[in-house]
């Protein structure tokens, strides 16, 4: 990546991190206010598990571990350390372990794991469902605290507006995706080099659905897709939980590293936390831990031709029905 930044991106953080830093010092030094309003406000709701308290309490911990982020790189800066990758990358662990455990602390989100051999070994693309904001998160962490590997992403442009992604995630491989962009070929082409070297801790993330999930949305997808290929929307028609992948990123990245396995995953919990409202429902009850679960799929196994989208078809149609089971026995 060029020295030099991009005016585009100086503007960005010129914004982003005074926003930051003003975000974190506000909440500390409101806490005194805002803590006992909204605990009030959330009892005369009937809200007794007091959710937007919770909420808020989080968002004060986001800040700070944001605001500890962007001083730690910026220290790495200063001492000639920005391209030190493995630096970064310790960095992001630290980052996605504490900012789990902030969640589990302020809004009593937990996660169980099942499947962590897929992780035993790096050259390989992760495709995990999306429900939530949170569940980048969850894909972080296992993939470094848990696992040890190190993880380059493929995420939407919208998510350089948080700056600690922003700073970190343009020292260590990512891409950040312009999701409205006009022609997709430059596009693709980025995430095929993205991970054109995976080495052996190394590990591709994308979210195949592109955004989270929800039955308008799937609803839409399905309705587009029947305009283009009715064999394919009637082939995904039986989707109840995830939405249809969209091939061309991940067909990207298979062709990118012909060498690399490619993992699966699912995950419950995060359902109906799309929007702040669901957030809200949620943590004014129990919440049952988050559930992911992953399998692994041999290089050998996953074709790189056009039968890739047939093939990624199959896979999200069984990533679904092991959604439905899995919510069938938390009910």
């Amino acid at each position: 990546m060029p020295h030099k930044l991009e005016t585009s991106t100086v503007t960005r953080r010129a914004t982003t991190i005074p926003g930051l830093f003003a975000a974190a010092i506000g909440l500390t030094v409101f806490a005194p206010i805002w803590f006992p309003l909204t605990v009030v406000a959330d009892v005369v709701r009937g809200r007794f598990r007091c959710p937007t308290t919770r909420l808020l309490a989080f968002g004060f911990c986001w800040a700070w571990l944001e605001t500890a982020g962007v001083l730690v790189a910026t220290a790495m800066w200063l001492t000639g350390q920005r391209n030190n990758r493995r630096a970064h990358y310790e960095l992001q662990r630290w980052w996605s372990k504490n900012l789990l455990g902030a969640l589990r602390q302020t809004c009593g989100i937990t996660v169980d794991v099942a499947g962590m051999d897929a992780f035993d070994r790096g050259n390989a693309l992760l495709f995990v469902r999306h429900a939530s904001l949170a569940d980048s998160l969850v894909s972080a962490f296992v993939a470094t605290t848990l696992a040890g590997l190190q993880p380059r992403f493929v995420l939407k442009r919208e998510l350089l507006l948080d700056p600690c992604l922003d700073v970190v995630g343009h020292r260590i491989p990512n891409y950040f995706l312009d999701r409205g962009a006009a022609d997709s070929a430059p596009e693709l082409a980025s995430i095929a080099a993205l991970v054109g070297d995976l080495g052996p801790r190394d590990i591709g993330i994308i979210f195949p659905e592109g955004t989270r999930a929800n039955p308008a949305k799937r609803s839409s997808a399905l309705d587009k897709i029947a305009g283009r290929d009715p064999a394919r929307a009637i082939r995904l028609g039986g989707l109840r939980h995830l939405l249809p992948p969209r091939p061309g990123g991940a067909k990207a990245m298979v062709v990118g590293a012909p060498d690399a396995d490619v993992v699966l995953a699912w995950h419950v919990g995060f359902e109906g936390l799309d929007t702040f409202a669901g957030i809200l429902a949620a943590l004014n009850r129990r919440m049952s831990p988050i559930r992911f679960s992953a399998r692994r799929v041999a290089a050998a196994d996953v074709p790189r031709d056009e039968r890739f989208e047939a093939w990624l078809d199959e896979q999200w149609l069984q990533l679904d029905a092991e959604v439905a089971a899995a919510l069938t026995e938390r009910t």
